[in-house]
């Protein structure tokens, strides 16, 4: 399986790159972002790869970033949703937005990208608002200050146990709320941790 490229752009149209990797020329469907963002013809570029393998057709998905290609294969998980519509979604919206549409649930967002109808956005958002915990801290931690999180957890736990909760559960409650928005400001995490400990 590839999993990683690394060469020039040789030819580039929209969702589709050439990437010549020492005389071997690879094609790439990539989302409008990576499209965009990979430059010209004879561009050095490093691409993360999703190698997907049918009976008739071995194809690649090439992402800049490891929270696209994370997000690509939650979504082609998805019953019903291929590389392709997986491909369109994530042209369609923003990464880090889609992962803020999925956890509020607003499918009026996810209906707003082309090809995407209410049925697949409910999909969408039953399916990934439980997997996308792991995604989202992953991408808080590269983003957020790793300090002004730590700090942030502990001014929750120690708030949570001045109204009464056991520090276990004022932990649990603080990670979960961290989780689902690393970058959220104090008092939304509090609101957060709450609504976690009154399920």
């Amino acid at each position: 399986m590839i999993a990683f490229l690394r060469g020039r752009v040789l030819d580039k149209h929209p969702n589709r790159i050439v990437v010549d990797v020492n005389g071997v020329g690879y094609e790439l469907y990539v989302p409008l972002s990576t499209y965009y963002d990979v430059g010209d013809a004879g561009s050095e570029i490093s691409l993360r790869v999703h190698t997907h393998v049918r009976e008739d057709a071995l194809q690649l998905f090439g992402f800049l970033t490891a929270l696209e290609q994370q997000l690509f294969e939650r979504l082609i998980a998805i019953s019903g949703i291929g590389p392709k519509l997986a491909i369109a979604v994530l042209s369609g919206i923003e990464s880090r937005e889609l992962v803020a549409s999925v956890r509020r649930a607003d499918v009026a967002r996810l209906t707003r990208i082309p090809g995407i109808g209410k049925k697949t956005a409910e999909r969408i958002v039953l399916e990934l608002k439980d997997r996308l915990a792991d995604v989202a801290a992953a991408d808080a931690g590269a983003t957020v200050d790793a300090a002004s999180v730590d700090r942030l957890r502990d001014d929750l736990v120690s708030a949570l146990e001045n109204l009464g909760y056991h520090r276990p559960l004022a932990e649990k409650a603080a990670d979960a709320a961290r989780a689902r928005d690393g970058s959220a400001a104090f008092e939304d995490a509090l609101k957060s941790a709450l609504r976690e400990l009154m399920r």
